[in-house]
């Protein structure tokens, strides 16, 4: 595939990438991968994402908040560490920050009010927003339907709901990430099915590398890992499901993320 596509959200500061980084960028850039957003979860990859992302401007960005799982770990020190990051040009998102009521690894309280707090920022200083949303459908909306307006743009990354909840979110003006869980035809056909109702203007596509390999790329590695070298693969299942070409899931996916990101201005 020639195209050049932009991964939304793959974990590279994650330590399974810490023998062969540059190596995997390599790879990536050889599939047409030319962007990549390193996704931020706590205050530790917070940091080591953006001075990767530094190491590699034009190519490498990132993200910065505290995901569900790490929630009860929410500090003041979090809130101050993610405002001094946005600040810096390569961090280009708040978050990724939601609820996760599915492994429930923080309590839902200090969730709830981790998301809040990310919101605000987000709020305050006009940043695009990450989110990650699991079984937790209801409370989420809740929280993120009265901020809406006051939002620059937000994405739910890693969709891999039903048809329901993604018609709620795009009324609600969400643009929708989707990874290789619909390369998976066990857990992910209804992804499959519904992916066609997202507009052309709201679709985004990534990795989560190294995390939810498509089950359908050949051969398959050993080590089991994702990496954003893969991505076209997600391209290739996400067009045939729309009934697209990949030229053109390529294309409108590449331009969304630049406008969503304002990767442009960077």
């Amino acid at each position: 595939m020639s195209h050049s596509l932009v991964d939304i959200g793959a974990n590279l500061a994650h330590d399974s990438f810490d023998e062969d980084r540059p190596e995997t960028m390599q790879r990536a850039a050889d599939a047409g991968v030319n962007k990549i957003i390193i996704t931020g979860s706590s205050d530790a990859s917070n940091v080591k994402a953006a001075e990767l992302a530094e190491q590699s401007p034009g190519t490498l960005f990132s993200t910065a908040g505290v995901h569900p799982h790490h929630a009860s770990d929410y500090t003041d020190d979090s809130d101050a560490l993610i405002r001094s990051l946005i600040r810096k040009g390569v961090v280009v998102a708040v978050g990724e920050c939601g609820l996760d009521y599915f492994r429930d690894l923080s309590p839902r309280e200090a969730q709830l009010d981790a998301l809040r707090r990310q919101l605000d920022i987000a709020k305050e200083s006009g940043m695009p927003v990450f989110l990650h949303q699991r079984d937790a459908h209801d409370d989420f909306i809740d929280v993120l339907e009265p901020v809406l307006p006051e939002l620059s743009r937000a994405v739910a990354h890693c969709f891999t709901g039903q048809g329901e909840s993604l018609r709620e979110y795009l009324e609600m003006g969400l643009y929708i990430g989707i990874t290789g869980w619909i390369c998976d035809e066990r857990r992910g056909q209804h992804l499959y099915d519904v992916v066609s109702i997202i507009p052309d203007d709201r679709l985004l596509i990534e990795t989560d590398a190294p995390y939810l390999l498509p089950r359908t790329v050949r051969p398959r590695p050993r080590n089991r890992r994702n990496e954003p070298m893969y991505l076209p693969e997600v391209v290739r299942v996400i067009a045939e499901a729309r009934g697209q070409t990949e030229a053109h899931v390529a294309k409108i996916t590449t331009a969304n993320a630049l406008r969503f990101f304002a990767l442009d201005a960077v």
